[in-house]
């Protein structure tokens, strides 16, 4: 069965984004969990930070 993460994944592939800029709190880790390989996340400090970086 396919997930919300897993369809959500493909979504950003299919638009042509492989990088994720963010700041993560407890909610986002099981997405970040077992991220794939053909995208990359950005850490920033702050969300402010982290809008402007995207």
């Amino acid at each position: 069965m396919r997930t919300v993460k897993d369809a959500t994944y493909e979504l950003l592939r299919k638009h042509g984004l492989t990088t994720i800029f963010g700041n993560p709190g407890s909610n986002e880790l099981p997405f970040l969990a077992g991220m794939p390989k053909d995208f990359r996340y950005v850490l920033g400090l702050h969300e402010g930070a982290v809008a402007g970086m995207a």
